[in-house]
């Protein structure tokens, strides 16, 4: 790029900043005002700082969004605010998080209705919603992403259903709903477990007695078939 275009560019980049911080649109420390007020649940602050033009989608250090801070914490009037500006509501931070995963994992169900009604994504690669509400056990929540066409055939990275992941942390009325899809019984995980070994391997033999009664109850696949999925 010639020397000339590129001062002409800096000083019109720099006039930008001038002319934004000039105006009071977004100040210096509106930036950590916003992650503070997200995570503080802080409604009426953070409203003001998107008035003044602060953009939703602002992330933390960690790649967070202001949705995924307000989510986790269970601030729902936030998040409800939020939402009002358009975020991304199915954005994922750098550990693959959405807002509505984190939500999920927190047991915050007020936010999770929120976000299911504004759109958040169920079903993507790498873990799911699903997953981590049966890894907590949150039968309500695993209703909820059920009703939502949750895939429960999907894999975790570490090869594991939902159904596995419930199975090995003992939380029998979540493996009983989720028997009722159809889920697959054979699925083996990076380790080799499927969800009735893994639940031996954790000591749940009340589990592991309802999964193989299941499997005596089922017909046989034909060849190529697949289990059905609610």
């Amino acid at each position: 790029m010639p020397k000339h275009t590129e001062s002409v560019r800096r000083l019109a980049a720099a006039a930008l900043v001038a002319v934004s911080l000039g105006s009071g649109l977004v100040h210096a420390d509106s930036y950590e005002d916003s992650l503070s007020a997200a995570r503080r649940g802080d409604t009426q602050q953070l409203v003001q700082l998107l008035n003044r033009g602060l953009d939703p989608d602002t992330v933390d250090a960690q790649g967070n969004t202001l949705l995924m801070l307000a989510a986790r914490d269970g601030n729902a009037q936030t998040v409800e605010a939020l939402l009002k500006y358009r975020p991304k509501v199915s954005r994922r931070n750098p550990a693959g998080d959405s807002a509505l995963m984190l939500a999920v994992l927190k047991g915050e169900t007020a936010v999770v209705d929120l976000l299911l009604d504004a759109g958040a994504q169920v079903n993507h690669d790498g873990w799911t919603p699903l997953m981590y509400a049966a890894f907590e056990g949150r039968l309500e929540l695993v209703e909820r992403l059920l009703a939502r066409s949750a895939d429960v055939q999907a894999l975790a990275p570490n090869q594991s259903n939902s159904l596995m992941l419930a199975a090995r942390n003992g939380h029998i009325e979540v493996v009983r709903r989720l028997l009722k899809t159809g889920i697959s019984l054979d699925q083996k995980n990076d380790a080799g477990f499927t969800a009735e070994s893994w639940a031996l391997e954790n000591g749940n033999t009340d589990i592991a007695a309802l999964l193989r009664a299941e499997r005596g109850r089922r017909p046989a696949l034909p060849a190529g078939g697949a289990p059905g999925t609610q």
